[in-house]
């Protein structure tokens, strides 16, 4: 079995992307969105966390959080918010076709891929790059043309706060080498 290794930083501000089993485009659902965010509340009400930024999009998500000084267990937090979203969903969302023994004997559902990826934010530069990546992602992807135009993403909110102003991507270079987890 690998051994994946995770820098572990309490109080550290982490980059997220977490994706669905076999990319099944099912996170822009109503149901789902509203199972997530209900789990996100939930979880963080017991094991707090703040959320810097977030983008959902069809197949997987992309965030940043920054965790309580002390505390280091973001792996604990996604696997209770991916818990919930799973119950809640899995009657009208398992794919009985997809289990596999491997997922039968961890008692996993056919919603989530069983890993996510994890980046630790090393300074003020690596912030903004990740930050800038989450909010562009949609219009990488192909979904909208700006970047306002995308429903689901903290982008909003940094625009109401004046971080952002609604034509930002517009002209964005993004190397297309930096994919972060996709």
């Amino acid at each position: 079995m690998p051994n994946y290794r995770r820098v572990h930083v309490k109080g550290g501000c982490y980059f997220f992307t977490v994706a669905t089993y076999r990319r099944q485009q099912i996170l822009c659902n109503e149901k789902v969105r509203i199972a997530l965010r209900d789990g996100v509340e939930e979880v963080g009400a017991t094991h707090p966390f703040t959320i810097n930024a977030w983008v959902l999009l069809p197949d997987h998500l992309h965030c940043i959080w920054t965790l309580p000084e002390g505390d280091t267990d973001f792996g604990k937090r996604w696997g209770m918010i991916k818990r919930y979203v799973t119950k809640r969903c899995s009657p009208d969302l398992d794919q009985d076709k997809w289990m596999t023994d491997s997922k039968q004997k961890r008692s996993e559902s056919t919603l989530w891929q069983r890993r996510f990826w994890e980046h630790l934010i090393r300074n003020d530069q690596d912030y903004e790059i990740h930050m800038n990546y989450i909010h562009y992602n949609p219009v990488k992807h192909g979904l909208v043309t700006k970047v306002m135009d995308w429903e689901y993403s903290t982008f909003h909110r940094y625009v109401r706060d004046g971080v952002y102003n609604e034509n930002w991507g517009a002209n964005l270079d993004i190397p297309s080498d930096i994919s972060f987890g996709e």
